[in-house]
């Protein structure tokens, strides 16, 4: 019992510690520009995985905060608001949670396309230094080259 008390002590007193450290556009550069190198399996798998955990964990993400709003909202909707609401029902059904973050994969889009267009993007010196931590890089490239088609 005492040595758990240490142990939750501890943790209190250095929760920086616990914080997970962002992946650097840097770092994710180092891994993708080898991507194409048949040599470099470890590389190619971290460059992979690392985009496809950023997807799944912002379909997971948008999906849990799109349900919290949601209902946050129904509690005290007026019939306007209501209307809105509904009309973007279409456009949750085609593309998914991620309309709300301003890119849809829609039907399922091949991992590797997405990860060749990342990896396209390092080249762009620009679009590189304007984004220092590698979600936000994943982010614009899902953004820029997935928009969502405007419903009519």
């Amino acid at each position: 019992m005492r040595c758990l008390i240490l142990m939750l002590g501890a943790l209190l007193v250095a929760p920086a510690a616990l914080a997970v450290e962002a992946l650097s556009t840097e770092e994710l550069v180092s891994h993708c520009d080898k991507f194409d190198d048949p040599n470099a399996e470890k590389d190619r798998i971290f460059c992979v995985r690392y985009i496809q955990g950023f997807i799944d964990g912002a379909v997971a993400t948008d999906e849990r905060v799109a349900q919290n709003i949601v209902e946050e909202y129904q509690k005290d909707e007026s019939f306007s608001e209501r209307a809105a609401r509904t009309r973007i029902g279409s456009r949750l059904d085609r593309y998914g949670y991620t309309v709300y973050a301003d890119y849809c994969l829609g039907d399922p889009v091949p991992l590797r396309e997405v990860v060749e267009h990342v990896v396209a993007a390092i080249e762009n010196e620009h679009l590189v230094a304007a984004n220092p931590l590698a979600r936000d890089l994943v982010y614009q490239v899902l953004r820029r080259d997935y928009p969502c088609a405007l419903e009519k």
